[in-house]
């Protein structure tokens, strides 16, 4: 019989962000281009999407291009500016379908007009769904996002509609392009690198992470499902003593 006083089991991570790295090395070793890396990582997200909902994952949120990958090749830049559009077209109706709701955070300023209609109409018609919330990180950078953030709470400030006085972190934290998530629980990057490239920088500040060595295109559901239920063992404190 359940012992109806035993405490119940650990809850797993309800929003998971990931920076998804190694797709190029990943290509490299196969005697590939490194866009051949790219479109075989972009496949991978799909399937990690798909096993969102029996993780337990509510929210999900990767890094696909950062403001600092402008510094890569042109034909690699542009390249990734075509899968980004492929992607959007081809896996619409299927994010549709499993009741995904995709938005983009970053700087769309830098983006082509093509690029930016088909984010905000995949936007549009996924607002209502709500298996899993989709995050894509595109020409976003932490550093970035906060000066942007910062930038329109001065603006409100100028104006007259904030008080200076009254602005604090949850204030600044409502002019972030990722205002309406929760904070990410666990942050996962792929590749054996051990850094965390500038990716939510604000959001992440009491975040688990998890540095795995597969790469990217080799990051399997069964890989996920073990990174998340190692999540479930740690202690959060979040600056407190264990009780």
């Amino acid at each position: 019989m359940k012992d109806m006083h035993s405490p119940p089991p650990p809850a797993g991570p309800n929003h998971v962000a990931i920076i998804m790295d190694g797709n190029g090395r990943w290509a490299q070793q196969r005697g590939r281009p490194r866009l051949y890396g790219h479109h075989a990582g972009a496949r991978r997200v799909r399937e990690i999407v798909e096993a969102c909902p029996d993780l337990g994952v509510k929210y999900l949120t990767v890094f696909a291009f950062s403001t600092e990958n402008w510094k890569r090749t042109q034909a690699e830049v542009s390249g990734l500016m075509a899968l980004f559009k492929r992607y959007i077209t081809r896996e619409a109706q299927t994010l549709i379908r499993n009741g995904i709701c995709v938005r983009f955070i970053g700087d769309r300023m830098k983006l082509d007009e093509t690029l930016v209609r088909l984010m905000d109409e995949l936007e549009l018609m996924t607002a209502d769904n709500d298996v899993v919330n989709l995050t894509i990180a595109l020409n976003y950078g932490g550093r970035d996002e906060v000066a942007r953030a910062t930038k329109r709470l001065a603006r409100e400030v100028a104006a007259g509609r904030i008080d200076p006085e009254t602005v604090d972190a949850e204030t600044l934290a409502r002019f972030l392009d990722t205002y309406v998530l929760p904070d990410p629980d666990l942050v996962i990057r792929t590749s054996g690198e051990a850094r965390i490239s500038n990716f939510l920088l604000w959001q992440s500040a009491y975040s688990e992470y998890e540095f795995v060595d597969t790469l990217w295109p080799d990051f399997t559901r069964d890989e996920f499902a073990k990174v998340v239920g190692r999540f479930a063992r740690r202690e959060r404190r979040f600056g407190a003593v264990p009780g």
